[in-house]
């Protein structure tokens, strides 16, 4: 996704951090039970008690603290170390640092290495005690060295392997390897579009060229002829190898899991939001998720499941254990459920795999994923957990939408709307009720919760995230087309931000560029 704010532009910080985790209410080291491995774990119960009690820090460390927001009520001590503050200062457990100069920010990464090494940041985390796990959306090699030098240990498979496995090359090697059905591709380096209609002579005229790594459409190009090809010529022909599909009509899921060392254990499909002009500038990218029990057959649900299985199963032969991601492809021609990619992390969907009704009966899936990293065995079994949350009757409805600058001016916010629930009336206008951390609140389609990313001070620019939007309910038809429902939430969200507009001489100066790196 976009960035919220252009690389070289402050984020809109106080001199002090902005944090309701402050000194006064952060345990000191003497306050902390001793650490101490428990016995093993019989069952769920197990589970949320010994995460209700926990005494080790754990640190979400990200630009904000949406793909795990909530977590820090299952997970005692648990604190996200942010970049931007989403919420004023008023979340009882983000952390976010006062602004120090730092080279420009070019992706997610670089935002987490600059977090990791602040001084504020540093000093927090000691005064928490020794020791502390450390997640992440997104994290290098230089990320590694940081949490090293900190204490901190990364609750991840290493940067190393989680680069290859993200790669969609590989990613379609790994799903070969595991019997899961891809959309019929060739893997093949493309030199011309003469060569590329060689090689690819069998899928047919229309095609999908992807390269290695992209989010949310960037690097995702559509071929039809020789001038479609000429506009991406130069990223398709420099890269090493790229995946050539056939391009089918298709509807997008996506569904969670998390290799364990008792097996694979699998959230439920979600329906995507892609490519919606209202939401997104880029064609074919990630504007959000539904979770809908009926949004598919019991077949559809079933396939996607074993394909997960199998593709974790094959993950863990790789040495991979933990959390991730899968996008299908479901194809409306044949009935094919494919896959599309593997995010080989904690994603955008992750918020709403954690926070299901599901997930509060049992537990979230991302619970199980610390207990791997964290050397806990139990006796949970996979097998009938997939089954129980594969359950209609143990799934709720709930959508999400994440809302971007579609606009191709540069604009400094001037107002913007805050952080926590709203009501949209019968005129269609939106309003806010109160400040609130996430959606538990939310009960009614009238009202949602409004995570705002961009803030007053900061810049629209074409791809730069505005908030998220998480309410009861479908976003879309039976059509997979926005309902008037999620226009009228889009358009009274907007409503409340206001910019300048900035001329284009300064754009360059500061920094504003378009689909500058993925956010969320």
């Amino acid at each position: 996704m976009g960035a919220t704010r252009p690389a070289s532009a402050a984020p809109n910080t106080s001199a002090a951090a902005t944090t309701s985790a402050s000194a006064s209410a952060k345990p000191l080291v003497s306050d902390r039970a001793p650490s101490r491995k428990p016995r093993r774990l019989r069952g769920v119960s197990d589970v949320r008690r010994f995460f209700y009690r926990n005494a080790e820090p754990v640190y979400f460390v990200s630009a904000t603290p949406f793909n795990l927001l909530g977590m820090d009520e299952w997970v005692r001590g648990f604190t996200f170390i942010s970049a931007i503050d989403c919420f004023d200062g008023e979340h009882p457990n983000v952390f976010v640092p006062p602004e120090i100069p730092h080279d420009p920010w070019e992706s997610i990464e670089d935002i987490n290495n600059y977090l990791l090494a602040h001084p504020a940041v540093a000093e927090f985390i000691k005064s928490r005690g020794p020791g502390g796990k450390a997640v992440f959306l997104m994290f290098d090699e230089r990320t590694e060295e940081l949490c090293e030098k900190l204490g901190l240990q990364v609750c991840f498979p290493s940067a190393a392997l989680r680069n290859e496995i993200d790669d969609k090359v590989e990613t379609t090697r790994i799903a070969d390897n595991a019997g899961v059905h891809s959309v019929p591709n060739v893997l093949a380096k493309v030199e011309s579009y003469k060569q590329l209609r060689k090689v690819a002579k069998r899928l047919g005229d229309d095609l999908v060229i992807q390269t290695a790594y992209g989010d949310s459409g960037h690097t995702t190009f559509f071929i039809s002829n020789e001038a479609d090809f000429e506009k991406h010529a130069d990223e398709i022909t420099s890269a090493p190898e790229v995946k050539i599909m056939k391009r089918i009509r298709c509807r997008g899921a996506a569904l969670e899991a998390c290799v364990t060392s008792r097996g694979t254990i699998v959230g439920p499909l979600m329906t995507e939001l892609v490519g919606f002009k209202e939401l997104t500038p880029y064609r074919g990218g990630w504007c959000g998720n539904e979770v809908f029990a009926d949004a598919f057959t019991a077949d559809t649900r079933e396939r996607a499941r074993n394909a997960a299985m199998a593709f974790g199963n094959e993950l863990r032969t790789k040495g991979y254990m933990g959390y991730f991601e899968l996008d299908f492809l479901l194809d409306l021609d044949n009935d094919e459920v494919y896959l599309g990619e593997c995010n080989p992390r904690i994603t955008g969907a992750s918020s709403m795999t954690n926070l299901a009704s599901f997930a509060h009966a049992d537990a979230p899936l991302f619970l199980f994923h610390l207990l791997q990293w964290m050397g806990i065995s139990h006796d949970v079994d996979p097998g009938k957990l997939n089954n129980r949350w594969a359950n209609p009757d143990n799934i709720d409805s709930w959508s999400q939408m994440v809302m971007k600058y579609t606009g191709d001016e540069v604009k400094r916010i001037t107002s913007a709307p805050a952080t926590g629930i709203w009501e949209l009336n019968d005129d269609g206008e939106a309003r806010f009720v109160r400040k609130q951390t996430h959606r538990r609140t939310v009960q009614h389609e009238n009202r949602a919760f409004f995570l705002r990313i961009s803030g007053k001070g900061d810049y629209f620019y074409e791809g730069a995230d505005l908030g998220i939007l998480v309410s009861p309910g479908r976003f879309m038809d039976d059509n997979f087309e926005l309902t008037d429902r999620a226009r009228a939430w889009i358009k009274g969200i907007q409503a409340h931000y206001v910019g300048d507009t900035v001329p284009r001489e300064q754009t360059v100066t500061i920094g504003a560029e378009p689909g500058a790196f993925k956010l969320l």
